[in-house]
């Protein structure tokens, strides 16, 4: 890849909103061939729900007013799989890459690659990740990374078709930095509440970098960690 078409964008104080506008506008430029490459880190300064639109995610009213009397906002994005909650001590990772013609898309490759690039990250405190489901925790999945068998991210992909061939893969991390599980499981659970769901999140299955460390980064110097990692892995060169 043309690094010179390579893009870093990084926000520690911003809205669910204006960054998926962003990462919108990001897919436009590389589906014209403008962009090779975007690493977007980001922060949400409003405890804020994003909720996969659709009718298994219904956005009722009853939600929308529930959320807002415990201090949360609603957001129905088109993609994701499950209600994710959003707000300060979270750090979002999305990372926008073409993905080879010389090599044949493969999924597990592909989160495989960002697990890589995630442990590496957290090897920098010493701390040593696994990569497994993690039973009632948020969004679970095969790819999550976990800190003695609890879950610290959660990851998530998708492949956009290019123009004229090729795909866009957009792989997505949510990393659990410093933040009170008790609180951000709540939002959660409304909504499976209110949509009928039986499972529930538990908080005591997730854990957090600042409790499993000793090292308290600022915001800005966990991103430089996180772009660190992917250079180092030369995984996307």
């Amino acid at each position: 890849m043309n690094k010179h078409r390579n893009k870093l964008l990084r926000y520690s104080n911003t809205t669910v909103a204006t960054v998926f506008e962003k990462e919108t506008a990001l897919i436009a430029q590389m589906q014209a061939g403008e962009v090779d490459q975007c690493l977007l880190l980001w922060q949400s300064k409003q405890p804020t729900l994003v909720l996969p639109a659709g009718k298994k995610w219904p956005e009722s009213t009853q939600l929308t007013q529930g959320l807002l009397a415990e201090g949360w906002q609603l957001y129905s994005r088109k993609t994701g799989g499950a209600p994710v909650p959003q707000c300060p001590g979270i750090i979002n990772l999305s990372h926008l890459y073409i993905w080879s013609d010389q090599t044949p898309y493969s999924i597990t490759q592909a989160y495989e690659n960002l697990c890589t690039v995630l442990q590496q990250f957290f090897q920098q405190f010493g701390l040593s990740s696994q990569v497994h489901a993690t039973k009632d925790s948020y969004c679970d999945g095969d790819y999550n990374i976990n800190l003695n068998g609890k879950k610290i991210v959660g990851t998530a992909q998708r492949v956009i078709l290019k123009k004229g061939g090729g795909k866009i893969v957009l792989a997505q991390a949510f990393i659990l930095i410093d933040v009170l599980l008790n609180e951000i499981i709540k939002p959660v659970n409304l909504c499976y509440h209110l949509c009928n769901k039986e499972e529930r999140v538990k908080a005591n299955v997730h854990t957090t970098l600042f409790s499993q460390s000793k090292e308290r980064p600022s915001i800005d110097s966990l991103y430089q960690q996180l772009t660190s990692a992917f250079i180092n892995s030369k995984l996307y060169d």
